[in-house]
């Protein structure tokens, strides 16, 4: 197929679906917290406290208690990092565990910034593709077939983005009971859209799995699952050991993050499950019509309904230009799109080309232009 008509692109504004952050009101509790201290400095005309490196002790204690309500019993305070942002943690920890040459392995499709953090903190990122047909699946032989004495590092995204798959604990045993087989492995578990689920369970975490050990760490953050995207403030939850030379790393090449980020951060880790539920509440109208649109497009079949996350991982494979490479295909196709004045997430840059990231937390209005746009540039109407 060729790329939409250049009329369309000289005319249409974007309208994007490709975000990763949701259109969502900064918690009240958050902002509270934070305006209090701002007021507390300017009135008595001091300057902000700076907070430790591993976090505000209040911030790290009611995250880890947060983490034995779900079941992590293990977790307590020092086994918690606050870092300036999950990407900023993720290096750090990446950095730490990693030595030039090691082999990690990612299922995929996975979100896209692993291997750019993987490649500069000296390791090799391996994909283990994983099949939308059997909805993502990683059975236990596959996992196994997978690594090898020389992986160093596992990695998992639960609720994955892109394609809102929920591990579930019994997942997680089975994947489990393989990596015990392998006593140099670590795993790591990507767990920042927790909060963001429709499934019948909350989210398990990794660190609440009776295989959880301390060779297993959680990376984490506050930006989607309890809105607050732009304060830049996210978690670390690993081994005491590790969390302290991760905390010296951080000290040695950054700053703490800044005090009234954290208080907010308190105020919806306190808040958390209320804070989480509305979210999903104001995300139900949206996911069914995202899910409704693309369920009317010509050949679409059934349409899996991802149980976490804001996105849909569309399979738009059959519209793609024959006679191309795969990923020239998929860019072809992201670009056609864009002419019709829609802005998605190329899924060749996920694993997996032909596929489109779609995110559903943005308002109604603007989702229901977004699929007028997106049937006109896939079939012309």
């Amino acid at each position: 197929m060729p790329d939409a008509p250049a009329a369309s692109s000289a005319t249409l504004p974007l309208v994007s679906l490709a975000s990763g952050y949701g259109h969502f009101a900064v918690p009240a509790v958050a902002l509270a917290a934070a305006t209090r201290v701002l007021a507390t400095a300017g009135q008595q005309a001091e300057p902000l406290a700076v907070a430790p490196t591993a976090g505000l002790p209040t911030l790290r204690a009611a995250l880890a208690a947060r983490y034995r309500l779900r079941g992590a019993l293990i977790v307590e305070p020092e086994n918690v990092l606050v870092t300036a942002g999950a990407k900023t943690g993720l290096f750090a920890l990446l950095s730490e565990l990693l030595a030039p040459g090691d082999d990690v392995l990612l299922p995929t499709p996975n979100w896209f910034g692993f291997g750019e953090l993987v490649r500069r903190a000296g390791g090799v990122l391996r994909a283990l593709p994983l099949a939308a047909a059997d909805n993502y699946a990683l059975p236990p032989g596959a996992l196994r077939a997978a690594l090898t004495p020389a992986t160093r590092l596992l990695i998992l995204s639960n609720p994955n983005n892109p394609t809102g798959r929920v591990f579930s604990a019994e997942e997680w045993a089975g994947l489990l009971a393989v990596t015990a087989e392998f006593p140099d492995l670590w795993v790591l578990s990507d767990e920042i859209y927790e909060g963001i689920s429709f499934g019948p369970v909350p989210v398990p975490t990794l660190l609440a799995q009776p295989g959880a050990g301390p060779r297993h760490v959680v990376v984490s953050g506050f930006s989607k699952s309890l809105a607050l995207a732009g304060w830049g403030v996210g978690c670390l939850v690993a081994p005491s050991a590790l969390a302290a030379a991760v905390a010296a790393r951080l000290f040695a090449t950054g700053v703490a993050v800044p005090v009234p980020a954290q208080l907010a951060a308190l105020a919806a880790t306190e808040q958390a499950e209320a804070i989480g539920a509305a979210l999903c509440a104001q995300l139900q109208p949206t996911r069914q019509l995202l899910l409704a649109g693309l369920a009317a497009l010509p050949g679409a079949g059934t349409v899996i309904a991802p149980e976490g996350t804001y996105y849909v991982f569309a399979d738009f494979c059959r519209f793609l230009a024959p006679g191309l490479p795969a990923a020239d295909a998929s860019a072809a196709l992201v670009r056609r799109l864009a002419a019709a004045g829609v802005e998605v997430v190329d899924g060749a840059s996920c694993g997996a080309p032909g596929f489109v990231r779609l995110s559903y937390a943005v308002p109604e209005a603007v989702l229901v232009e977004a699929l007028t746009r997106l049937r006109a540039g896939l079939v012309g109407e």
